[in-house]
């Protein structure tokens, strides 16, 4: 090995670089152990996934009838569509409310999931819609770590 770090100078610079991003006893204590930055990429983390439910809630309500009018198309009853769309719309507003605002973010999280688990099945898996199904199980992933993770 010391052989070939004299042949090539450049590679024990490079070593010691991959030694210091792989495993700094300093970056590990900084990150890990202060609480600042936690919190703060906690919130941010809650924000970025909430950020697509919350996008959707004031098309929800402005075009009400029409949103209505897409749910029968699938095949549901009109007086059940309106039913629930107002159950989407209170799911995503509690739910948004909670993930990001609330001091258990577990609330938050089941009632995201009440939301996005059935429009995904009745709106993307027949007929199958391959990227909006692997974005919502994306979604439907982070939840539930949210939801069963345990507070420090």
């Amino acid at each position: 090995m010391r052989k070939i770090l004299k042949v090539f100078p450049i590679y024990e610079v490079f070593i010691k670089r991959i030694k210091f991003f792989s495993y700094n006893k300093g970056m590990k204590k900084f990150f890990l152990k202060n609480k600042s930055i936690k919190s703060f990429l906690d919130f941010f983390s809650r924000l970025s996934i909430s950020a697509i439910f919350v996008s959707a809630i004031p098309g929800k309500i402005n075009d009400f009838e029409r949103t209505v009018e897409y749910i029968s198309s699938k095949g549901i009853p009109e007086t059940t569509s309106s039913i629930l769309l107002v159950g989407a719309i209170i799911c995503l507003i509690l739910g948004s409310g909670f993930f990001i605002f609330g001091e258990n973010q577990k609330i938050g999280s089941v009632f995201l999931l009440l939301f996005l688990i059935p429009t995904t099945i009745i709106f993307h898996v027949f007929p199958f819609h391959q990227k909006a199904v692997l974005m919502n199980l994306g979604l439907i992933g982070g939840l539930i770590i949210a939801a069963i993770r345990v507070p420090k």
